[in-house]
């Protein structure tokens, strides 16, 4: 879970290091958690407009309930697991994908989107992402989460 990088603070044109001192890699380490990652890894999938939704059916249907509970938080990590060593990363998505949209062109996209993410942010090498459509979301179907969720009835 530590990330070294390959920045080096050096004066101009010497080479030298600042004030002579050590490279700031050897004053430290840097540890990111594998929750940090999954969240930058669930953000970055869904910025692709094809995606409708990560997680399956049961994962959904959990984070629609956990999101009615206050402090339940807002789910960012469903449908992600990760593997998060000292320099390397490896992500998994389990993603809903928009009828009409080409599958392979999609996962492409999201994986592409991802592995930027993740290793601008965090300077971890990410190493593969897989990627699970569990389902394909149809124009007309509702949204579990959503009406059901919005609508409260009073008993007078």
């Amino acid at each position: 879970m530590t990330e070294t990088t390959q920045r080096r603070n050096t004066t101009a044109g010497t080479g030298k290091q600042d004030g002579g001192t050590a490279p700031p890699e050897a004053r430290g380490s840097t540890a990111v958690a594998d929750v940090v990652v999954a969240k930058i890894a669930g953000m970055a999938a869904r910025e692709i407009p094809e995606i409708h939704n990560l997680g399956g059916g049961m994962s959904r249907a959990f984070g629609a309930v956990r999101q009615r509970v206050p402090g339940g938080g807002s789910g960012v990590t469903q449908g992600v697991k990760v593997e998060v060593g000292e320099r390397q990363a490896a992500v998994d998505l389990d993603v809903v994908v928009e009828y009409g949209a080409a599958i392979a062109d999609t996962a492409a996209d999201v994986r592409t989107n991802v592995i930027n993410a993740v290793e601008r942010m965090t300077g971890l090498e990410v190493v593969e992402v897989n990627i699970a459509v569990d389902d394909v979301h149809l124009p007309d179907e509702e949204e579990e989460e959503g009406e059901s969720g919005q609508e409260q009835r009073r008993v007078t």
